[in-house]
């Protein structure tokens, strides 16, 4: 038997295809819907999430109830599961995307020319955005709203794990469209789990999907970046790695290192690698792997730090590439800020990277030869999220180099265009 959110295989192309011509059809009143209604658009839904909590809480019950049968794992069922307090941070998250600037409109910069001409280089909206994303239900509308915020139509494909929780969410997200007088078809959730549908995404829709954005496991983003038809806005792993430098303030060390691992040992921005400085073995490693230990953390060391801390697993080359999205971490021993820079080039995703130190010279280095999207200095890795960089929320980590690096917001999920007013210029 179908579940409401299923459709006969055979239906699922051109059930695609017509969800992508209203996506089209929404993009140019969206791009040109004023400020003020986007922004009525946006209180709306996050009135309307505050409203639906009971359904949404009870959406999200038959979720996890599935995903307990399925035998998910624990870091899963946390993304997975919703609570009244991430609710109410999800409708705070929607208010706090509505008070941004618009970014549509935007003049980004201008001059003018030696002939008179005046250029102007101005924000415009991507187009229609494709999120292909799996087990975070919060994501529905952390997307549709910076989505709608950038005025641009979104087509949402939630995983089958998170199918109810999302379908309860995006009825509130339809609700303040409608409240605003916009687009209903400006966030729409793919009312399928036909896997069918993500390849339908990955070719295009007909032309009519312009930019793919997936978030979720590596298998995932894989498939979408091998098979994607459009430009993808992704990261594959969040390999992310925290340094501790000889002149770290050790209960700093400690604090942070503790915080970026065990916050939520399921997000791409814990921390997945430590790396201390061999000159601070004596001062600051035992410490700071007790209190990991003691906060539940599972240790795999090196042949270093094992002959100092013996109560962990032997590190082997794997866990150097490895994101836990658990309560594990890899350590070693390393000389200086060189030799974390060199591991770091050498295993990391590009994703989120700190340094603990007092050393001015050291921490210039860091943060001058390390590439990757996020580099903190003196902060958890886990301040690696577009709520905390005051963007509202975040689609997600985008690790590549072109458009969008960096958490993905409201200025992400923007193009631009020139302007260019003459007086009768004519070329010679």
């Amino acid at each position: 038997m179908l579940t409401t959110h299923e459709k006969p295989r055979e239906d699922t192309t051109a059930l695609m295809a017509e969800i992508g011509r209203r996506a089209r059809a929404a993009a140019r009143p969206l791009a040109i819907a004023s400020a003020e209604r986007k922004h009525a658009a946006l209180i709306a839904m996050a009135d309307a999430i505050l409203r639906g909590e009971d359904k949404i809480l009870a959406a999200n019950a038959i979720d996890l109830r599935n995903g307990e049968e399925a035998r998910l794992g624990a870091s899963f069922m946390d993304r997975l599961k919703l609570t009244p307090a991430r609710i109410h941070d999800m409708a705070d998250g929607i208010r706090a995307i509505a008070e941004l600037r618009d970014p549509v409109g935007e003049v980004i910069a201008e001059w003018d020319r030696p002939n008179g001409l005046h250029i102007e280089r101005v924000r415009t909206p991507l187009g229609v955005v494709g999120v292909i994303y799996e087990s975070r239900p919060n994501v529905t509308a952390d997307a549709g709203a910076l989505c709608l915020k950038a005025g641009n139509p979104v087509i949402l494909r939630g995983g089958s794990d998170s199918s109810n929780s999302s379908t309860a969410i995006h009825a509130c997200l339809v609700e303040g469209l409608k409240a605003a007088k916009l687009p209903a078809e400006a966030i729409q959730l793919v009312p399928t789990t036909d896997r069918a549908a993500v390849g339908e995404m990955l070719k295009g829709l007909s032309g009519n999907l312009d930019v793919i954005i997936p978030r979720g496991g590596r298998s995932l983003v894989e498939r979408v970046q091998n098979e994607a038809r459009v430009p993808v806005f992704a990261h594959l792993e969040g390999i992310c790695h925290l340094y501790i430098d000889k002149s770290a303030e050790l209960d700093m060390a400690v604090a942070i290192a503790v915080n970026a691992k065990m916050r939520r040992t399921g997000i791409c921005g814990a921390a997945e690698t430590l790396l201390v400085d061999r000159a601070a073995a004596s001062t600051h490693l035992v410490l700071v792997l007790k209190a990991l230990r003691d906060a539940g953390c599972e240790i795999h060391a090196d042949t270093d730090v094992l002959a100092a801390f013996a109560d962990a697993t032997p590190a082997t080359e794997a866990d150097w590439f490895t994101e836990y999205l658990d309560a594990i971490i890899a350590v070693k021993l390393v000389d200086g800020v060189s030799g974390a820079i060199e591991h770091i080039e050498t295993y990391s995703s590009h994703h989120t990277e700190a340094i603990v130190a007092e050393d001015a010279e050291a921490i210039e280095r860091f943060f001058n030869e390390i590439d990757s999207a996020i580099l903190l200095h003196n902060a958890s890795t886990q301040f690696a999220d577009g709520g905390e960089f005051g963007m509202g929320a975040e689609i997600g980590i985008a690790t590549g180099k072109m458009h969008a690096r960096g958490p993905v917001g409201v200025e992400q999920l923007t193009s631009f265009k020139y302007r260019v007013r003459g007086s009768g210029q004519v070329r010679a």
